[in-house]
């Protein structure tokens, strides 16, 4: 991936700064990174707002929760001019098969097979208790059992924690850093007027 510099505002310097964002390696990145639809992921932040979300691996319960509720929830979102764009790591065989059982081929997707914008975005890998906790345990068996999303099978990088940024007016607004694999954000809550999330 060939990185280009890019000047960010003042604004937006002080925002990353707030939220413990890798300064440089964000302002890099959204000037060179590109979704799979050619679009670089800074115009489509000068285009409209953005919900950037950042998924676990396929196989992996949780992930195949979040595309189910993103899919729901992708009517209000877009309906208040928020794009969505998903961002994944190296199983791009079995995210495609996910995306299109949910009809989202249409939806911006970027495949991060090093993890650099997990990197520069403050998303880490988990610990014990992040992935494999109680909480963990019995949200697997609700979602993966009762709701019907099957069984975990680790795929990609199984530690990789996910996490959802919104952007508006080049500005990253709000986030939610999962403190553990199993949490499940309010997307739709994401894009409206107050905060929502977890550091």
């Amino acid at each position: 991936m060939e990185l280009k510099t890019v000047k960010l505002s003042e604004p937006l310097c002080e925002a990353l700064l707030a939220a413990s964002f890798d300064v440089h390696s964000v302002a890099t990145l959204l000037e060179s990174v590109s979704a799979e639809s050619g679009h670089r992921l800074v115009d489509l932040a000068q285009e409209s707002p953005l919900l950037l979300v950042f998924l676990r691996h396929a196989g992996c319960t949780f992930c195949r929760e979040a595309v189910a509720d993103i899919a729901e929830a992708r009517g209000k979102i877009e309906a208040k001019g928020t794009r969505i764009v998903l961002v994944h790591m190296g199983d791009r065989a079995a995210m495609q098969s996910l995306i299109e059982k949910y009809a989202m081929q249409d939806m911006e997707r970027i495949c991060d097979t090093e993890q650099i914008l997990y990197d520069a975005f403050g998303l880490r890998r988990g610990n014990l208790r992040q992935l494999a906790g109680w909480k963990v345990w019995w949200r697997g068996f609700m979602a993966g059992v009762v709701r019907g999303h099957g069984r975990g099978t680790p795929a990609a990088d199984f530690r990789q924690m996910p996490g959802v940024f919104y952007l508006d007016k080049g500005l990253i607004a709000r986030r939610f850093r999962h403190q553990s694999a199993a949490d499940r954000p309010e997307y739709e809550a994401l894009c409206g007027p107050k905060l929502t999330g977890s550091e």
